[in-house]
């Protein structure tokens, strides 16, 4: 499966280059960027671009490379990925981002998330998707809130303590109407 584009006003959201790994791993390498998540070398950064590749041929949705629209940078990830450990709720998909730190506090978490929704509910006609956040990471969770995503609980997942956030099909819906 062709990985689909999408481009929002300043983010365009496209499939992984081989070039990408060098980026990637940089971003990884913040130790800011990767507080919450496991820190990732070169080499397990191209597997883990493998996988999101992977996700897309099996699923039809997985995570897009993410571009400044108007330098052609690469800032990061953000779209749907399936957990196949996850048994907190049953869903489609979670939407999920990382992004370089350079590019936080800008808004484009939320306006790249709001894609990978749309996406979701639109073209794959999922019907609930949830996100998942370290419990201290408070500032994706409150991209998950500007998103619509609302709190469903808080539980212990790979032995990390988690909030869970969920939104259906319905509740998007009504957001873009």
């Amino acid at each position: 499966m062709e990985i689909p584009e999408i481009e929002t006003p300043r983010l365009r959201l496209r499939g992984w280059r081989e070039g990408d790994v060098e980026r990637m791993a940089a971003i990884y390498s913040d130790p800011e960027v990767v507080r919450y998540l496991r820190p990732l070398d070169l080499e397990g950064t191209r597997k883990q671009l493998l996988g999101f590749e992977y996700q897309w041929q099996e699923r039809g949705f997985g995570l897009w490379a993410v571009e400044e629209r108007t330098s052609g940078r690469l800032i990061g990830r953000i779209g749907l990925f399936h957990h196949a450990d996850w048994t907190a709720s049953q869903h489609d998909a979670e939407v999920g981002w990382t992004l370089a730190r350079s590019s936080w506090g800008r808004g484009l978490g939320t306006e790249g998330g709001a894609a990978a929704l749309r996406y979701g509910f639109e073209t794959k006609r999922m019907q609930r998707i949830i996100s998942i956040a370290h419990r201290e990471n408070l500032a994706s969770q409150r991209v998950m809130e500007k998103l619509g995503l609302h709190r469903e609980g808080e539980t212990s997942w790979r032995g990390i303590p988690v909030a869970w956030y969920v939104i259906s099909g319905q509740d998007w819906s009504r957001r873009e109407d």
